[in-house]
């Protein structure tokens, strides 16, 4: 446990596609912060979230006043700036959004728009509570568990454009998991060793699925996360704009604000039709008209509580098969613009992800403002039911839709030894291949050692440095990496060498590399390695004049090996 009075206060931020949140620590305990925005021109009011728009003007709005700004004119809205900086069909550093936007009106990139809702937070904090700095906390930002390097580090960099220092990224499904401990002191009591505990994310524009496992280590219950799924762009704003056109069907043609507002209307009143207290069974919804006589032209409907269950269940939540496989896009040229599932039955893409892993989870953890809903957490349930071959058991931890800044927080002071971590120990040894310095000899090339880099069960989390051994490493022109994985070589320490490449030993796909320099030359090295929080393999090469490069590569498969119940 560390000294009280050596633990860095911690922020921990959920970055959201759809909204924002922050936590923050408070002496050991995580609390809840309320992010004072402008809600109506010249109105500011404490939120418990801010909405990620950003609206384009003079001076840019970000929040609540930004997303009513935006419904009356969408062509200044950015939206969905997370899910374009996963992005990787359009250049994230461009400024492509709003993507509707108008001629004459000014976009603005994916990396920067996320750097504005940053920003904001930052400087919320800091006219909030000047007595605590932003800069004097930790700071933790979460991003979905599929996020590749590329979209990693354009988060990192919207960060640093934000103002933020040495921040660290983790995975948005383990800051839920982390969450649900939070409130949970008595964890160790809800599950046992051998435990599958599934993960389902759903939020307002992403689904994203993870599997942790309960293992014994050393006669002690830990955690590992052992897999994650795909980043699937499908959530919450699809289930509205269901609904919306489903009660546009019964009002004359609209355009594309009226059906925006429909769109915003149906979000609001599915939220109370499915709320626990709610007694209603219909809410009335209006739309204004166009032009000068307004309330004249009003349309009136409504959406009844029967709709919205009629098609969550069957649209998105429908009982399907464990074997059933979501539907690919069938079109060959599409308009530009981000990558939505095709297949909207959330089961579906489910019952792929535990087929692919082979699993069979005991518990299922719900995180997300879809989830908010019992209607949604029980039926996810119920169709999990059917194809498991003994019930799981549901987890459900506080503010669903802050509980991944919540976690993060707790996560931050977990890295201090203030709480339990769950381990992510890469299930496989990595190695560099290293060519020997040896007299050419004709019709034969050097052999090749490998320097073991990663060794088995590394945390990620953690690296080492290999002072001891120095290499000649060729910079200034394009060379290409050799990089080898085992399962079988589990006692290879780090830093150790391999004079013999055998069976044992799986070659990866080379590295490609261009090492900058101002010349090309042979540089003396040593080499680093670090296995961050989000499953990415970092290996630098350090010269003596402080120069310092780096090669990058995931070492987290998309299908890890399941632990059996016996082990």
């Amino acid at each position: 446990m560390a000294n009280p009075s050596e633990i860095r206060p911690v922020i921990g931020i959920d970055l959201g596609t759809t909204n924002c949140a922050l936590a923050y620590s408070q002496s050991d305990a995580v609390e809840l912060f309320s992010i004072p925005q402008f809600v109506h021109p010249g109105e500011i009011r404490e939120e418990p979230l801010l909405p990620s728009f950003l609206f384009l003007e003079e001076q840019p709005t970000v929040g609540v006043l930004a997303q009513r700004k935006g419904l009356e004119n969408p062509g200044r809205l950015v939206s969905s700036a997370k899910s374009w900086l996963s992005y990787a069909g359009v250049d994230r550093n461009a400024a492509i959004l709003p993507v509707t936007a108008p001629d004459g009106v000014s976009r603005i990139s994916p990396v920067a728009a996320s750097s504005q809702y940053l920003k904001f937070l930052r400087e919320a904090w800091n006219t909030k509570r000047p007595d605590a700095p932003f800069d004097t906390h930790q700071v933790l930002v979460t991003v979905p568990a599929s996020f590749d390097a590329v979209a990693r580090d354009l988060t990192l960099k919207a960060a640093e454009q934000a103002g933020y220092e040495k921040v660290v990224l983790l995975e948005e499904p383990q800051a839920a998991f982390y969450a649900w401990i939070a409130h949970n002191p008595n964890w160790r009591e809800l599950v046992a060793v051998g435990d599958l505990i599934l993960v389902i994310d759903i939020g307002g524009g992403t689904t994203d699925f993870a599997l942790i496992s309960v293992e014994d280590q050393a006669g002690q219950i830990s955690l590992r996360r052992i897999a994650v799924g795909d980043h699937i762009l499908l959530g919450g704003d699809n289930m509205d704009a269901a609904l919306a056109h489903h009660v546009a069907e019964g009002l004359p043609k609209l355009d594309g604000m009226q059906f925006h507002a429909l769109y915003q209307h149906c979000r609001i009143a599915k939220e109370r039709l499915l709320a626990e207290d709610n007694e209603d069974s219909q809410l009335p919804i209006t739309i204004l008209g166009r032009g000068t006589s307004v309330v004249g032209k009003s349309m009136k409907s409504k959406l009844t509580r029967a709709d919205v269950v009629r098609i969550l269940t069957e649209g998105f939540l429908p009982a399907v098969s464990i074997d059933e496989e979501p539907e690919e896009p069938s079109a060959t040229l599409t308009e530009f613009g981000l990558p939505y599932a095709s297949e909207p039955a959330i089961t579906r893409h489910l019952a792929h992800f535990l087929r692919r892993q082979s699993a069979t989870p005991t518990h299922v953890l719900f995180n997300g403002g879809v989830f908010r809903a019992q209607l949604v957490r029980d039926r996810t349930v119920e169709i999990l039911n059917k194809w498991l071959p003994r019930p799981v058991t549901p987890l459900v931890s506080g503010d669903l839709m802050r509980a991944v800044a919540h976690g993060a927080t707790y996560y931050g002071l977990a890295r201090q030894g203030e709480g339990v971590r769950v381990r992510g120990g890469v299930p496989h040894s990595y190695y560099i291949g290293i060519e020997s310095a040896a007299p050419a000899v004709p019709g034969r090339r050097p052999p090749f050692k490998a320097l073991t880099v990663v060794p088995f069960g590394m945390e990620e989390g953690t690296g080492y440095e290999f002072k001891d051994r120095t290499f000649v490493l060729s910079v200034g022109k394009r060379a290409q990496f050799r990089f080898f994985q085992s399962s079988e070589r589990k006692e290879d320490p780090p830093g150790s060498l391999i004079e013999d490449i055998d069976t044992t030993m799986e070659e990866l796909s080379p590295v490609e590399a261009l090492l900058p320099s101002e010349v090309h030359e042979n540089v003396p090295v040593t080499l680093e390695s670090l296995v961050t929080e989000t499953g990415m393999l970092e290996l630098w090469f350090v010269a003596r004049d402080g120069r310092r490069w780096k090669l990058e590569f995931n070492v987290r498969p998309k299908k890890e090996r399941l632990p059996s119940k016996s082990s």
